[in-house]
């Protein structure tokens, strides 16, 4: 009896053992992220009824909590939008964002930078774009930047994150000044767009609105459209909370840096100050992290795609 006993209790721990090994490959390699100087903490953070406005979708908007957080859905009817109400010349940008959880191919969350509206040939773009399940893989995510109309070079940077965006919320940040644009994830840096010279012409240079979307990328997210959205499943609903908007806010609609108002009280500039300019030892070593463990795509890698590479990707 306490044979089988011992043999069946083995049997259970392998069982699970392989049950555990069968969830992290599915995930792909849990790695734990170094320890990084907290960006967000150093702002204060806005309901999103202070901050936005809803940009498309009607009743697949729905602010919650009193308006401090809202839930933006995808459904067979429509997909869903916020912007903001300010518009911003340099800044730091957050939201707090839980995804759709189950079968997500060809949906995609973006929370972005852009001033298409204003600019609709030469307009400025930074963007994260959260790309749902290929085929049951993990989501992706997806940074690019325009600047001047430069749409004609795409510069994507691709990862696989380190944890389950649909089980709870974390922060993306966009960093954008005079110096760098800096993409970070829960105050991880994941890309630095270093402001020089070799990509002065296409750096961003007009004031941004902010945009938080749901919608079907069903064209362009999965192979075009080889794994479409299947509504199945809907809706969809990614949920956003912690805002935060600090920075120059413009007062006009041309291209000028000097019409602006700062939000905060306490700097003239709150992304200009000496912390801003350039990435800490902490955060270099973040940035060397997430790009050694979790990106799988740089433009400034693809020489099939680029016969000759930008030249940001070789200046020194």
């Amino acid at each position: 009896m306490e044979f089988f006993h011992q043999h069946n209790t083995l049997l259970l721990s392998e069982f699970l053992i392989f049950c555990m090994i069968s969830v992290a490959s599915s995930l792909g390699p849990i790695y734990t992220p170094p320890e990084v100087e907290r960006l967000t903490d150093r702002f204060s953070r806005l309901s999103v009824n202070q901050g936005y406005n809803m940009f498309f979708g009607g009743v697949n908007v729905r602010l919650t909590n009193n308006g401090s957080s809202a839930d933006l859905i995808l459904d067979k009817s429509s997909g869903s939008g916020l912007v903001s109400r300010d518009k911003y010349y340099y800044g730091f940008f957050n939201a707090a964002l839980k995804l759709p959880a189950n079968f997500t191919s060809g949906v995609v969350v973006a929370f972005y930078l852009s001033n298409q509206n204003i600019f609709p040939h030469d307009h400025d773009e930074l963007d994260f774009e959260l790309l749902g399940y290929d085929k049951r893989r993990d989501w992706v995510l997806q940074t690019n930047n325009y600047g001047n109309g430069s749409v004609s070079t795409g510069r994507e940077g691709k990862f696989y994150l380190w944890f389950d965006p649909t089980q709870d919320f974390h922060d993306y940040t966009i960093l954008w000044n005079n110096h760098h644009i800096l993409f970070l994830v829960d105050n991880v840096p994941v890309r630095e767009v270093v402001h020089n010279t070799a990509i002065s012409s296409v750096y961003p240079s007009k004031p941004m609105s902010i945009y938080v979307t749901i919608w079907d990328g069903s064209q362009w997210a999965t192979r075009r459209g080889k794994y479409p959205v299947n509504y199945t499943y809907a809706p969809f609903v990614t949920s956003i909370k912690g805002v935060e908007l600090e920075g120059c806010v413009s007062e006009q609609n041309g291209s000028a840096a000097t019409a602006c108002a700062r939000r905060s009280t306490s700097s003239l500039d709150p992304v200009d100050g000496e912390e801003f300019v350039k990435l800490s030892q902490q955060q270099m070593m973040g940035l060397d992290w997430a790009r050694r463990k979790h990106m799988f795509y740089s433009y400034c890698q693809d020489t099939r795609r680029y016969k000759v590479l930008p030249p940001e990707c070789t200046a020194t």
